[in-house]
């Protein structure tokens, strides 16, 4: 498997007008709030410019067949977005295998290479998560060995160089207020903290593997099985 090595730009971070463009990829049957939670905090930095990105602009429908997202731009009318951030997405969907190499193409001029859930998996799947330690939804954890990645179960975030990865659904706002961090400071992450009101206190604490009794980890796995069955 090829080992992607990011190449110099000449002003990184940033394009020419001064903003930082943010491409939120949508694919077949993709999970939402992968992608709108840290939307909802990214798209309120400064000097932003947010694209959701597709095969082709138009409606995307996510994985419970009713919500759709539409993409504004092309992989093609996307060539260098400075931050990407890859939702779970069905790897067996159309157009998968143009979504893999617009990735692996972008990667190398990326400021920041990110996945939320199960869009740990298509950057494992582009080779882009070879070498590097990761984290998905707790469902598809094992499977990063069989890309080179090394699961890191036990951490909500996990970042290696330019790559950084969020466990399950919520864990992208966590992913997003991290980034804005890292870019802005943590005055203005905790501002967006605030604008968004994001003060987590969930009234059960089944959250994590290491937190949920056996019977519910085992109604969660079959109910997993059941709504993205392998294959």
């Amino acid at each position: 498997m090829d080992v992607f090595r990011p190449e110099q730009r000449r002003n990184p971070g940033m394009k020419p007008d001064g903003t930082r463009q943010i491409a939120f990829i949508l694919g077949h049957e993709f999970t939402a709030l992968d992608a709108v939670g840290p939307y909802e905090l990214l798209r309120l930095m400064p000097d932003t410019e947010v694209r959701f990105v597709a095969h082709r602009p138009g409606p995307v429908l996510t994985d419970g067949g009713v919500l759709s997202l539409v993409a504004s731009h092309s992989f093609d009318e996307t060539p260098e977005p400075d931050i990407v951030l890859v939702p779970a997405i069905s790897a067996n969907g159309p157009h998968i295998g143009e979504l893999l190499e617009w990735l692996r193409r972008v990667h190398r001029t990326t400021e920041w290479t990110t996945s939320v859930c199960g869009g740990a998996m298509l950057l494992a799947m582009a080779g882009i998560l070879d070498g590097h330690p990761a984290t998905t939804h707790w469902s598809a954890l094992e499977a990063l060995p069989n890309f080179g990645s090394d699961p890191r179960p036990e951490e909500r975030v996990v970042r290696s160089g330019k790559i950084v990865t969020a466990a399950g659904v919520s864990a992208g706002l966590d992913l997003a207020l991290w980034l804005v961090g890292e870019l802005h400071g943590q005055e203005w992450a905790e501002v967006v903290q605030l604008m968004a009101e994001y003060d987590p206190q969930p009234p059960f604490h089944a959250g994590h593997m290491s937190k949920a009794s056996p019977r519910v980890r085992e109604l969660a796995a079959a109910e997993m099985d059941r709504l993205y069955p392998a294959g």
